[in-house]
């Protein structure tokens, strides 16, 4: 075995191993011999074919064909209310396959016979992989096809995902293990299309970190054409840039990111704006949907006949409470004693972004596994936070089975108990955004500063001075020196 030669021409540094780093995994290594020698050098030493990306090449394989199996009973019997509910293999592929026309050949964007409540890139995709399901009619046979087309490409994502999370820290590529192994993805992935948006986002943040801002800007932008919350991390970029005064990665980011997303819905608003529009006219006039608090509040009040919110005042209580959630974040990254990581608080505003709005459909979870192996690679609280969602995954289930199937609450789970999982589901999330800024203002509980780096993920902002916070404002200025002898 040779020693492995560095990119930069500098002194190679190690692989970070989870057993040596993380407490849980430490523990848990004893059964298998335990952590890691101190005389081993892995990244050092060539490792041969069995690298740590093949690893999790092969551990996102097997969570992937253990996400698909979990919709084995509706691919059996057909994807039909209650009993997808039930079994607890709801997914919307086949659902809008056959509810939205995709089935019978309408085209999202093109086709002016039926509107569809997702951005650009999900309707393309969505409309062109119908087209690849042979036969005709909206049978349960062609919606399980449909699923099985899209269920490849999500865990295409999920594989592209893992291997960006791995390499936009090359010290810690064991983190992305958070990724390949989440049971949030294995449970939730295949429901939606959002690890499309979540692919292009860690491509963005890996591009973001290599100093190559037009292309980290281009993949933000077509994640934002995909799902709205990639281009949350903008602002992130911005609040780095004004406590650095390095601006200019920032600049080129946001102006690619946005010549990007104009390239691709442009010509969609151009060609078609009653379509295009929709998703923006769809997000704005729902009614608070499934998991939010706000749904959870007009059920509580429904029982107690108090009033409920409606769509008008659930948007301007989103508006407020977000923007609050953002002014906070953008206090911590401006007043904490050192400058907050770039995945520290792309998390945060992701969150509070999840945790304010107007719905929060299963499948949301995906959009915060990367980032948390990226700003808390700690398996004990993900573990928390996972158990926390699982609990919420089964409850949201099970409570729409029962309001769909309209049968005896004896039966069902009865609302007061879906509404805890709805508030254990926030409480385990607000757990670990209290951990991230604990580690923000105490560096040395950060995973990643105790790994004596400062922030991988942060391209220009990697190692630089602070030129302005606010604590410079509030501290005394120092009298002037005397030059008189």
């Amino acid at each position: 075995m040779e020693p492995t030669a560095d990119d930069g021409g500098r002194a190679p540094r190690g692989v970070i191993s989870p057993s040596r780093n993380d407490p849980l995994v430490h523990t848990l290594s004893e059964a298998v011999g335990g952590p890691i020698g101190n005389h081993a050098a892995p990244g050092l030493i060539r490792s041969g074919w069995w690298t740590v990306e093949l690893v999790l090449i092969i551990l996102t394989v097997i969570a992937a064909i253990g996400g698909v199996l979990i919709k084995g009973y509706c691919q059996a019997v057909g994807w039909n209310p209650p009993t997808e509910f039930y079994a607890t293999c709801y997914s919307d592929f086949p659902t809008l396959f056959k509810e939205r026309g995709l089935a019978d050949g309408v085209l999202p964007l093109f086709s002016h016979s039926a509107l569809f409540e997702y951005p650009v890139i999900t309707s393309l995709i969505a409309g062109f992989t119908a087209l690849l399901v042979p036969g005709v009619g909206a049978t349960d046979a062609r919606a399980t096809t449909y699923f099985d087309i899209n269920a490849i490409l999500v865990a295409v994502m999920w594989l592209i995902t893992v291997i960006a999370t791995a390499r936009s820290n090359p010290r810690r590529p064991w983190d992305a293990a958070f990724v390949a192994l989440a049971p949030g993805i294995i449970l939730s992935g295949f429901i939606n299309w959002d690890m499309w948006a979540v692919a292009l986002l860690a491509l963005g943040l890996l591009a973001f970190s290599r100093n190559h801002p037009a292309l980290a800007g281009a993949a933000i932008g077509l994640g934002t054409a995909t799902k709205f919350y990639p281009v949350l991390v903008l602002g992130v970029f911005v609040l780095l840039a004004l406590r650095t005064g390095r601006w200019r990665q920032t600049l080129v980011t946001i102006g690619s990111a946005v010549i990007a997303w104009f390239v691709v819905d442009f010509p969609a608003a151009i060609a078609n704006p009653r379509d295009w529009s929709f998703f923006f006219a769809y997000s704005t006039d729902r009614d608070p949907s499934f998991s939010s608090a706000y749904y959870s509040w007009n059920l509580l009040a429904d029982r107690m006949h108090l009033a409920k919110l409606s769509a008008a005042t659930t948007n301007t209580i989103f508006v407020v409470a977000f923007g609050l959630c953002c002014l906070a974040i953008a206090f911590i990254a401006l007043h904490a004693p050192r400058r907050p990581r770039v995945a520290q608080l792309a998390f945060l505003v992701v969150a509070a972004f999840i945790l304010t709005g107007k719905v929060y459909s299963p499948q949301y979870v995906v959009w915060l596994i990367p980032l948390f192996a990226l700003a808390r690679p700690r398996w004990r609280d993900f573990l928390v936070w996972m158990a926390g969602e699982a609990l919420h995954w089964v409850a949201v289930w099970m409570y729409i089975g029962w309001t769909t199937s309209n049968g005896p609450v004896q039966n069902n789970i009865d609302t007061p108990y879906y509404v805890l999982a709805v508030v254990v589901h926030m409480i385990t999330l607000l757990y670990v955004c209290l951990h991230v800024v604990a580690d923000i203002y105490d560096p040395a509980t950060d995973p990643i500063r105790r790994s004596r780096e400062d922030d991988p993920q942060g391209g220009a902002f990697d190692g630089a001075p602070d030129r302005w916070t606010l604590a410079s404002l509030w501290k005394p200025r120092q009298p002037a020196e005397s030059s008189a002898p």
